[in-house]
């Protein structure tokens, strides 16, 4: 299939997926972020878009016989994967990788739903699983690939003292982003977190539900809520916010990454041979550089 094809369903399942998510959310509550939303959505599809023409212009010049290797993974993973999919193509010049970034959940979506894909990166157990119980990935090739941390972040200028979780319920604190509890395992940990802490219910009145963690990012970022809770290794990314705490410990899972060749791959071995690749210690210590932890 053509690769602007391929990438378009992708693009069309992503959306409709977190169409279907976002209806189930506090939708008053996220008219007041959708603004920051919408641009971050549009430059990452821009972004998108030009490195597949790019890309294309490239494929018409050479010998038009690269292999597609469609990753979707976490969006946590965005920035990291940007450098490893130069690294690997410069090493690689047979293989073009193609990546789709969305919240686990959605992407989980995809794969259900048929969307082309060879590899799976989650930010939690729980989609990997899910698939895994559908025969819908390559039992041996799925591993734990990367662990990150849970943690509380403020815009760079806040002024409201936030220093904790514990914070968070207080009067002060009108609105607090979170990743959506269906589809991103971000706000899945942030439940765990509050309610391990006894007042889950009191912030859940103050969320804002996003689609995905980068989106969280950028409302803080924006100042559009008071806080939210994000990975550790979206935090680094910017210096327009403050990590304020990490999750205490014991009040949720590890955040674990687990990664695996989708079932239906046309490009199994290649993609396999792509996940070898993000284990070796020259892609850990990428991973590193951006904050992510070799999963034990």
């Amino acid at each position: 299939m053509n690769k602007r094809i391929r990438k378009m369903l992708a693009t069309v399942l992503t959306a409709a997926c977190m169409m279907s998510f976002a209806a189930c959310g506090n939708s008053d509550k996220a008219t007041t972020a959708a603004g920051a939303e919408t641009k971050t959505e549009v430059k990452a599809e821009a972004k998108t878009e030009a490195k597949s023409e790019s890309k294309s212009e490239a494929g018409t010049e050479g010998s038009g016989t690269k292999k597609e290797i469609v990753v979707l993974a976490a969006a946590s993973l965005t920035d990291v994967c940007g450098e490893l999919e130069k690294m690997y193509e410069e090493q690689h010049q047979d293989i073009d990788l193609v990546f789709s970034f969305a919240g686990s959940g959605a992407l989980q979506t995809q794969i259900e739903e048929g969307a082309p894909a060879d590899i799976f990166i989650s930010a939690a157990q729980k989609q990997m699983k899910a698939l895994k119980e559908e025969s819908l990935m390559k039992d041996d090739t799925i591993c734990d690939l990367l662990e990150n941390k849970v943690v509380l972040i403020v815009p760079a200028d806040s002024t409201l003292g936030i220093t904790s979780f514990e914070d968070v319920k207080k009067d002060e604190v009108k609105m607090v982003g979170l990743g959506e509890l269906e589809s991103v395992p971000a706000g899945q940990y942030a439940k765990a977190v509050f309610t391990s802490l006894g007042f889950w219910e009191d912030v859940e009145k103050k969320a804002n539900f996003g689609t995905d963690v980068r989106t969280v990012l950028t409302w803080v970022e924006a100042g559009e809520v008071d806080c939210g809770v994000v990975y550790a290794t979206d935090a680094y990314t910017t210096d327009k916010v403050k990590i304020v705490a990490e999750a205490p410990e014991g009040s949720c899972d590890k955040v674990v990454y687990p990664a695996g060749v989708v079932g239906a791959s046309k490009n199994a071995d290649d993609a396999a041979a792509f996940l070898d690749y993000l284990k070796t210690d020259e892609a850990t210590k990428v991973f590193e550089k951006y904050g992510f932890v070799k999963a034990q």
